[in-house]
């Protein structure tokens, strides 16, 4: 894959948020804090994995320190693309969240252009809800989630209604959305 700079990278994601994640409806409360610009966008250009982890520490401690922040989007541009990588990143990015006090308070959701669920084969269009343009952790605040998911009806469906979509949708369609997110970046 082509790198993207950094202004590149946050526009591929932020199109991403709104022809996928919004549009279809995979995360109900994205458009929220799509549309209240309250997603902070960083982006990590070292393919370096201790160099990645404390940045991503940096990222945990900046949305603590900022309020008005509702959910941090830390995106790889310069590295990890191989799935493997990108999966002991996540690891290691849980790992941190636990040793910085953030445990209960944080927590982590993945997303990469390669993803594929354990026992999925991966063109199986399910995948799709995880896909990304780059490979990207979403770091979420674990008390707005439950204050939201405390409101929603049978919050405990939406992967369910999500993998139903994309595998109606089919991979030729998410493969064509990305191509046109990624062509106009």
């Amino acid at each position: 894959m082509n790198k993207l700079n950094e202004q590149q990278a946050i526009e591929a994601t932020k199109l991403w948020l709104e022809k996928i994640i919004i549009d279809l409806n995979f995360c109900p409360f994205a458009k929220k804090e799509f549309v209240n610009n309250t997603v902070h966008y960083h982006v990590h250009s070292s393919q370096d994995l201790k160099r990645a982890i404390e940045d991503f520490a940096k990222q945990c401690l900046y949305l603590s320190n900022h309020a008005e922040i509702e959910t941090t989007l830390f995106i790889c541009n310069q590295g990890f693309d191989d799935f493997e990588d990108y999966l002991d990143l996540l690891d290691i990015a849980n790992e941190m969240v636990f040793s910085l006090g953030f445990e209960g308070i944080f927590q982590l959701a993945s997303f990469h252009p390669d993803y594929v669920f354990e026992g999925e084969d991966k063109n199986d269009a399910s995948n799709s809800t995880n896909r990304s343009p780059l490979p990207t952790i979403h770091i979420i605040r674990e008390e707005s989630m439950e204050k939201v998911l405390a409101v929603y009806k049978n919050p405990e469906n939406i992967p369910t209604n999500n993998i139903a979509l994309a595998r109606e949708k089919g991979s030729d369609f998410f493969k064509n959305v990305m191509n046109e997110i990624l062509s106009k970046v």
